[in-house]
């Protein structure tokens, strides 16, 4: 469109007017935000629940199980995350083509489609196969919900908004734990593990019908050239004229921009564009390698090491997901009063020394009780922080980085890469536990000393800037001169 086009829009007050009250817009951003991130409890369910489902699994095909021996466990567990890989990158490309709230919906389908697949399994080959597009759904979500969330909010909403998204894979973590500690102690069922899984529908379920009742993201209809919706979607959203013909007039010139430049595939070799990805990418390393999911998944095992009974280290590990809670709800309201770049090096100096305090704990102390509640002490104030101070910064930064025209399909593939990352962790942590034992949490350290070298040197600062004054920062800053 041309420039007389866009000035309209700062001239003429009446043409964005606002009609409806304050609270009657945050009460729908509320309501998007909501559905939205029904994507990310599934998220949380789906990783958390299997933890509590997969003893009851692995009993015989007689007693109501699978069967499973310690090879098809790992499949069962492992293809989630496998699916997640490939569902963040595709979703990408699908949210760019489609729109956000198009690709949540076909996602719905697809968390429906693979719980109920799960729940009713006869076989493992089925069972994995269920669970890989469980994965595809799971993927899908956390590489699109924080995108479509970033561009219905604004930038003055933008990160505690996203943040929610943290919220709510840490709530649906718990309660999958909750759900399978409460079904094992009431049911004596042999197919209970069936009813902890299909369970997952629930919020695939909401987030289906959801997607009926929020709009599309004015970022991708303005990117589509769809400027009448667009601005009709922003009067339900912003609370000022003055927001909405700002907002309107940068998103245009960022469109007339993306028009004029180059097309996709050559956008995808520019320097700074690439610079982008490796950086999401990184990010990705970073949140993974601090051992996040090496403590989610196994705390047991560890807290087992140190003479600590199976009830009681299963029982942890719902503290594990009550401090994930509380501490995401600390970092959304962080989020909005510091840098990201001070939470990121500061969560990972917390991450970095409760680590080291771990190994000494595991490696010095003789096992008995002290011993057990200094490392589950380590193991709760790591997640803590981890939770407050790098988790809700990631997944909040995957919404901002990238530039307009193909936001989604790089957040996507950087997504994609820390799913990756996740896995490798999740396989690794166990074989290192087995190979070098307790000296596996120094290893941990190294890494970590290392990503907090990358955030300190390489990571740009997006704190208090809209999405298109990041992407004319970042094309400035690394584009060729």
């Amino acid at each position: 469109m041309t420039g007389s086009t866009m000035t309209d829009y700062s001239s003429q007050p009446s043409s964005v007017e606002v009609t409806e009250t304050k609270d009657t817009i945050r009460q729908r951003i509320f309501l998007v935000v909501l559905v939205a991130t029904m994507g990310a409890l599934a998220f949380g369910y789906d990783t958390g629940i299997i933890s509590g489902s997969l003893p009851f699994m692995s009993a015989a095909p007689s007693q109501g199980g699978l069967g499973l021996n310690s090879f098809t466990e790992g499949l069962v567990a492992s293809s989630l995350i496998f699916g997640a890989a490939l569902g963040s990158f595709l979703s990408g490309f699908m949210s760019d083509r489609f729109g956000r709230r198009m690709t949540l919906r076909s996602l719905a389908l697809l968390f429906i489609a693979g719980a109920l697949g799960t729940a009713v399994a006869p076989s493992v080959p089925v069972m994995v196969a269920m669970r890989f597009v469980l994965g595809i759904a799971v993927g899908g979500g956390s590489a699109t919900v924080p995108v479509f969330i970033a561009e219905i909010a604004g930038p003055k909403r933008r990160a505690p908004l996203v943040s929610r998204n943290e919220l709510m894979i840490v709530s649906g973590q718990l309660l999958a734990y909750v759900v399978s500690t409460i079904m094992s102690y009431t049911l004596h069922d042999p197919y209970i593990w069936r009813y902890m899984l299909a369970l997952a529908m629930v919020p695939g379920i909401l987030l289906f019908i959801g997607t009926f009742f929020v709009p599309a993201s004015p970022h991708w209809l303005v990117a589509e050239g769809r400027f009448t919706e667009a601005l009709k979607v922003l009067k339900k959203l912003r609370e000022t004229p003055r927001e909405i013909r700002k907002e309107m007039a940068e998103m245009r010139k960022q469109e007339k921009l993306a028009r004029k430049g180059p097309s996709v595939k050559e956008l995808l070799r520019e320097r700074w564009v690439i610079r982008l990805l490796l950086t999401g990418c990184g990010l990705g390393f970073v949140a993974q390698f601090t051992g996040v999911n090496a403590f989610m998944y196994y705390t047991p095992i560890i807290l087992k090491t140190t003479g600590m009974g199976t009830n009681a280290s299963i029982a942890a590990t719902i503290g594990n997901g009550v401090v994930s809670v509380l501490a995401t709800l600390v970092g959304i309201w962080a989020v909005s009063r510091f840098s990201r770049r001070h939470m990121l090096m500061t969560g990972l100096t917390i991450v970095i020394l409760t680590q080291v305090a771990l190994g000494l704990t595991l490696t010095l102390l003789p096992q008995n009780l002290m011993q057990s509640y200094l490392a589950l002490g380590c193991i709760l104030v790591f997640l803590f922080f981890m939770q407050m101070c790098i988790s809700p910064v990631y997944w909040l930064l995957m919404s901002e980085l990238f530039p307009m025209k193909i936001r989604g399909a790089l957040a996507g593939t950087a997504v994609s890469f820390q799913w990756i990352c996740n896995a490798t962790v999740a396989f690794a942590f166990p074989l290192l536990l087995n190979l070098i034992g307790n000296q596996t949490f120094f290893l941990f350290v190294l890494l970590n000393i290392g990503s907090f070298i990358f955030v300190y040197f390489l990571l740009p600062e997006t704190r208090g800037k809209s999405l298109e004054e990041i992407e004319n920062m970042m094309r400035s800053k690394y584009g060729e001169v």
